[in-house]
């Protein structure tokens, strides 16, 4: 009886033994068939791979969810956007990264069951090649940078205009770099770069403290001066054109000018005209005289701009002013000083005298020169000294000389009173600031040494670079034109021409204009330099050569070349 339970037991243990092997088998074999495909419910950014196999995954996620990784990242700075291209960025997905890990062969129970039953969310595996999206987005950079500017205040009329002060905008590419890598993957939206700024001097709230706190004031309505005995309102439009803005900086001001104050209040009214009387130099007797200044009255400039400015922010908007003696500008003293004692240039050129509509115009001319001072440093332009050139400025229609050909127009001869002005500012040593000689030469003018005048088109100017003013005296006698300036002499001044070269003979051309005037024709046409040294007590400044060239004086027929 003992021995065949012994046998009994031992059976019992092999067929339970058999029994264990076989579940572990089986249990095995499970594992091992779960290792070959995706567990269940596996999505990968959205996409479900679960139970397929890496091969059939892989496949799937190259189908649907690769072409993502080729759409275009929208990039943005504020209102600036871009689009970044993934692939010449250096972005991708990798595919076999991203299903690794998902399969193989694994006993443990929980991993089995999640295989089984879980739900897997994976994320794709990228590929991001540093460099290559670094290089891109610096390329892009530029079209996201916003430069600095500086904010402005100014008036247009009497109106005041704010330029907001801008803030600079960089794109910090290190920063952009790790962003993109991060985010760039189907992100649904534009990525907002990260930035470096560069902020203004100014901040835009102290513009607009400046700005409602002062300037608005200012031109609100008109402010009046008044001194108890005169009063006078100084318009916005004033106001405005006497104010000026300065910075310094992180600070903007607004300053008065005191002399345009007091200039808009004599416009206002007659008692605050300065009584003050500058020294004039006239021509008295055939030479220069200095007539005195005389001091007068005028407002107390001092703290005048203090004043205007607190009464923009009063209800009355008025405010008191005195006046005070005042020097006038250009007294006695400094009018002497101006050095106006002798003659240092005379000029003449003769002029037709049967032409006596020509003539008129040159009287008119010398008429409107004799006189005028032009002061230290100043620049003489003849255009403005005789314009406009109309008849109801006195002038007449005389000849001209037009593309070539003869004709008319009013103010024809005045060209006489630009060689006469062209040749005593060379002849003096003044700075020749514009001229242009005619295109035929006139024997009465030196050749080379001439200059045309044609309103709107061709001045005449020069600038007086001595120390003293001088004094224009022209008129007509003699058969000339005769130019001569007062002053005290600063420049020795030697000049030198050419010998004519370059001659061109004459040809016939034919003009078909209605007011054709024909010509005989006849003087060739040449080339000519000139040379002028210029020497003071101070210094000798470079030799110069100008050179012209003169056209022929053609045959003109009127009417078509046949």
């Amino acid at each position: 009886m003992k021995r065949g339970r012994q046998r009994k037991s031992r059976r019992g243990w092999y067929v339970a033994g058999a029994s264990v092997l076989l579940a572990g088998g089986l249990y095995a074999g499970t594992a091992a068939y779960l290792g070959t495909q995706i567990p269940a419910n596996t999505t990968v950014h959205g996409v479900n791979i679960g139970s397929l196999s890496p091969d059939a995954a892989a496949q799937v996620l190259n189908t649907d969810l690769k072409p993502l990784a080729l759409k275009p990242v929208d990039l943005n700075v504020g209102e600036k956007k871009a689009a970044l291209d993934p692939a010449k960025a250096g972005l991708g997905i990798d595919i076999d990264a991203t299903l690794e890990g998902l399969t193989g062969f694994n006993l443990n129970p929980k991993t089995l069951v999640e295989r089984l039953t879980g739900t897997l969310q994976v994320e794709p595996k990228f590929v991001i090649d540093q460099p290559k999206l670094r290089g891109a987005l610096e390329g892009l950079a530029p079209k996201f940078a916003t430069a600095t500017a500086e904010g402005k205040l100014a008036f247009e009329g009497a109106k005041p205009v704010l330029k907001k002060p801008v803030t600079g905008l960089a794109v910090d590419i290190d920063a952009a770099t790790q962003k993109v890598s991060t985010d760039w993957f189907d992100s649904g939206s534009s990525l907002e770069l990260p930035v470096n700024k560069s902020e203004p001097k100014i901040s835009a709230a102290t513009f607009e403290e400046l700005l409602t706190g002062t300037v608005e004031p200012l031109v609100d309505g008109p402010i009046k001066l008044t001194d108890d005995t005169s009063t006078a309102s100084l318009s916005p439009a004033q106001l405005a054109s006497a104010a000026s803005f300065k910075t310094d900086g992180e600070k903007i001001t607004m300053t008065l000018d005191d002399e345009k104050l007091i200039a808009a209040a004599a416009e206002g009214s007659n008692g605050f005209k300065s009584t003050a009387k500058d020294a004039k130099i006239v021509l008295s007797g055939g030479k220069p005289t200095v007539i005195p200044s005389q001091t007068g009255k005028s407002i107390d400039p001092e703290g005048l701009a203090e004043k205007v400015l607190a009464a923009s922010k009063d209800a009355d908007r008025s405010a008191r002013v005195t006046l005070t003696t005042v020097e006038p500008e250009l007294t006695t003293e400094k009018a002497t000083a101006l050095g106006v004692k002798e003659p240092v240039v005379t000029f003449s050129t003769p002029y037709p005298a049967s032409d006596t509509v020509r003539t008129k115009n040159l009287y008119a001319g010398s008429k409107r020169l004799t006189g005028v001072v032009v002061m230290p440093g100043e620049i003489f332009s003849l255009e403005k000294a005789l314009g406009p050139i109309t008849v109801a400025n006195g002038y007449f229609d005389s000849g001209v000389v037009v593309n070539g050909f003869s004709s008319s127009a009013v103010g024809g001869g005045l060209s006489q009173i630009s060689t006469q002005m062209y040749n005593v500012g060379f002849l003096a040593g003044y700075d020749d600031i514009t001229h242009k000689p005619h295109s035929r030469w006139f024997e009465r003018y030196p050749a080379g040494r001439e200059a045309t005048l044609w309103e709107g088109q061709v001045d005449m100017a020069w600038k007086n670079n001595s120390p003293y003013a001088v004094m224009i005296d022209a008129w007509v006698g003699g058969g000339k034109v005769n130019t001569r300036l007062w002053s005290t002499k600063y420049w020795t001044v030697t000049s030198k021409s050419s010998p004519k070269y370059n001659f061109t003979n004459p040809t016939t051309t034919y003009n078909p204009a209605t007011k054709c005037i024909s010509e005989s024709g006849g003087k060739k046409g040449f080339s000519i330099n000139v040379t002028r040294t210029r020497t003071s007590a101070e210094k000798t400044l470079p030799a110069e050569t100008k050179s012209w060239t003169y056209a022929p004086w053609n045959k003109v027929v009127c009417g078509k070349k046949p």
